[in-house]
Formats: C-alpha cells, structure tokens, sequence
C-alpha cells in the first residue's frame, strides 16, 4: 500500500469539463432558436397587420376626399392628392389634407403603398401593399379588397 502524501494525492475535482460547458451552450443554443422563431412570426404577423390597418386608414382617407370632391383621385394623382390638393380639383371643394405626410405611406417592408383607380371588383379604387414579398400581384398583397388579413 501506498502512504498518502501531498505528491500523490488527487487534487479535488473542480469547475466543469469542456463537454459539460458544451452540452450546456447547445441546449441555451436551442431554446434561444425556439425564442427567435417565435418573436419573427410574431413580428411578421404584427407587419401585416399594420399593413393591413394603414390600407384601411387610406380607404378612409380616399372615402373623405371622394366626399368633399365628388371623384376619387385619379391613379396618376394617386395617394399625393390626399395631402395636396391637385391643380384640376374644383376650389375649394377639397377639405384636405387627408393623411399626415407621405412619411407615413411607407408599408412595414419599405416599399409605398400603390393605388389605382378604378380598382378590382367593381370598386371605385384600390390602394395595397406588396406586403412580405414586396412583388406585386402575388398572394400576399395587402389591399383594400380583402376583407380581413385571412381573404
């Protein structure tokens, strides 16, 4: 038998092993994934829903310009003439502005919201967003002629 002395003797086991370290760094590693994929659909859900409640704020906005001038505006006087009056517009029938600024006609992908007169189905005009994909006339426009985000 060996006599235990301070060269032979085990130090104490202390800290982690790389593995350990390891194994915990993957498993933070996958439920921040999780947390990620959960807050992006989120926040893709919340853009369209923004989307889709500042094409109805510009229908109003149209409806109230209709109101006052008798005509929507035209396509190529599109969504401007609800902040400035346009130059054939009778005087004073135009009780603008309708929106803000053009600052707030952004969608939440960067792009303008479009606007076309006369629009799809009979309406009198459409305004949309090219939504996610930014393309237009793709399934995930955002306009004025779905009825909820899910038509």
């Amino acid at each position: 038998m060996m006599k235990k002395n301070k060269w032979n003797q085990k130090p104490p086991r202390s800290g982690f092993t790389l593995v350990e370290v390891m194994i915990v760094l993957l498993i933070l590693a996958m439920i921040a994934g999780m947390g990620i994929s959960v807050v992006q659909g989120r926040l893709a859900l919340a853009n369209r829903r923004a989307a889709f409640s500042y094409v109805k704020t510009l229908e109003n906005a149209v409806d109230g310009y209709i109101s006052d001038v008798g005509y929507p505006p035209t396509t190529e006087q599109g969504l401007a003439a609800l902040i400035t009056c346009p130059a054939d517009v009778p005087a004073g029938t135009w009780g603008g502005p309708y929106i803000k600024d053009t600052a707030t006609s952004i969608d939440p992908w960067g792009n303008a919201y479009q606007y076309t007169c006369p629009g799809r189905n009979n309406k009198a005009f459409d305004v949309w967003s090219y939504g996610p994909d930014r393309t237009n006339g793709t399934d995930d426009d955002i306009g004025s002629w779905k009825g909820s985000l899910n038509d």
